[in-house]
């Protein structure tokens, strides 16, 4: 079969496959469910192989195109939707000349002639920021599907590409892109009552079980890099850590464009505030702002720091210093070369100082970096790490779509990385040395503070995962 007898099938069998969708509306609905909590409302949205365009419709964007080479659907899809914009045009001889937030592949690269040629040319469709969204059949379930068309159960179509995940993984690097997650949904894709909310509410999304999910969704990003240098803003939130302030500027390299110091103190009884003022002072060509936080927490303090803050890029350093400072310049390096969106800093992997951290709150940070690796989608090794860095426009962002979670978490890891997780941010992270602290003593309660971490991470699951 050529391309050319490809799309002759396109062009003849819309009315077919129309007929054919409305008798799987389960599974159409589902994606379309999907794609939905993936992508924000009111973006910039390019739906590629749209057919009839209900699915571009139901993400709702501010602008949707969409575009197919069978003109049947176009023509349908513009009757259907007079306020989104349709043209009839290849992606593998792409014509269209526009950028889009969010451009989507949806049980498209299984149908393409050539997969990497098609990569290559939505580069063109792309911004800094475009995030690329795969939706195809798991290829492990092609055997399922072929007698599906057999017994008439599916619409016949000519021979399929079978990609695996990892296939499409190496074609979006070949061309540039860098996968940012991979979700796995659809165990049962037929609506049965009970049956579907035991296997696509609870056993779809389970480790190992979910590799036998019908569909593969895949979120990439175009990786695009400047030699633009940032200006920074690193946020100490502090309390009793007055023996640590002063180190914390003495040992931070210099880098970035321009860099100011915020330190929030948390109601100390040690007098962290009279050093922090004394610290400013002693070090005047330094830009040093105080601020003594209004609630409590270190969350609390971190957003206040960040609403200070006038760098482009944010900084978090805890006042402890059991994340070295002069690590600081890396964190900042792999969000300028584009090497990540949300850079985490990751403790588990060197030796650490001997009183760094207790046995039990290690075993709880490797059990925290598993389930949120499985929740999020991308590998996370070390959720609870202080240090984290993000640009200020991402940030707002994060807080423009944090009424999806409420505010739930005094310590702020938990909210910057599940809010990174849902705008599809690439999360990176990089290896320190983690010390032990010089002056002062942990103010994390084991216990205490492990429940309601397992808590707030079962919350996210439900928002997450068990969608």
């Amino acid at each position: 079969m050529t391309k050319d007898d490809i799309k002759a099938y396109f062009e003849r069998s819309s009315a077919t496959r129309e007929k054919w969708k409305r008798r799987n509306r389960f599974y159409h609905k589902s994606i379309e469910k999907y794609l939905s909590f993936i992508i924000p409302a009111g973006k910039r949205v390019l739906e590629i192989g749209c057919s009839n365009g209900d699915l571009l419709n139901a993400v709702k964007p501010s602008y949707g195109a969409g575009i197919d080479f069978a003109s049947g659907f176009i023509e349908n899809a513009s009757k259907k939707y007079p306020h989104l914009h349709f043209f009839t045009d290849d992606i593998e001889n792409l014509q269209l000349r526009d950028t889009f937030d969010y451009i989507i592949l949806s049980d498209l690269v299984n149908c393409l002639w050539d997969v990497q040629a098609a990569m290559h040319n939505i580069r063109q469709l792309c911004h800094a920021q475009t995030r690329i969204v795969i939706s195809q059949y798991n290829y492990l379930w092609e055997p399922v599907l072929k007698t599906g068309e057999l017994l008439r159960l599916k619409h016949k179509q000519p021979a399929q590409n079978w990609f695996s995940t990892s296939d499409i993984d190496n074609i979006l690097e070949l061309e540039g892109f860098q996968l940012i997650k991979i979700e796995r949904k659809l165990l049962l894709p037929r609506f049965v009552p009970v049956l579907n909310l035991i296997f696509n509410k609870g056993l779809a999304n389970l480790p190992l079980i979910n590799r036998l999910n019908l569909v593969n969704f895949m979120v990439a990003r175009p990786l695009l890099t400047t030699e633009k240098e940032y200006s920074v803003s690193i946020v100490v939130p502090a309390r009793n850590e007055r023996g640590n302030i002063e180190n914390a500027i003495r040992r931070t390299p210099r880098f970035g464009k321009s860099r100011e110091f915020i330190f929030v103190e948390g109601h100390s009884s040690d007098n962290t505030y009279e050093e922090m003022l004394r610290v400013q002072q002693a070090y005047a060509a330094e830009n040093i702002k105080v601020l003594r936080q209004s609630g409590k927490g270190k969350g609390n303090a971190v957003r206040e720091g960040f609403e200070a803050a006038i760098g482009e890029v944010l900084m978090i350093l805890d006042a402890d210093l059991t994340m070295p400072p002069e690590e600081l310049p890396k964190f900042y390096d792999a969000l300028r070369y584009n090497k990540g969106e949300f850079i985490n800093g990751s403790r588990l992997v060197y030796p650490m100082d001997k009183n760094a951290m207790r046995f039990l709150n290690l075993l709880a940070n490797k059990f925290f970096g598993w389930f949120f690796s499985y929740i999020l989608g991308q590998r996370l090794k070390d959720t609870l790490c202080g240090t984290k860095v993000l640009y200020k426009t991402d940030y707002e962002k994060i807080i423009q779509n944090r009424s999806y979670f409420g505010d739930f978490d005094p310590f702020g890891d938990f909210d910057l990385l599940f809010g990174a997780a849902k705008l599809n941010l690439k999360i990176t992270e990089i290896i320190i040395r983690y010390r032990d602290r010089e002056y002062g003593s942990t103010q994390i309660s084991r216990f205490r503070h492990g429940w309601l971490l397992i808590r707030m991470s079962l919350f996210a699951a439900r928002k997450i995962k068990f969608i």
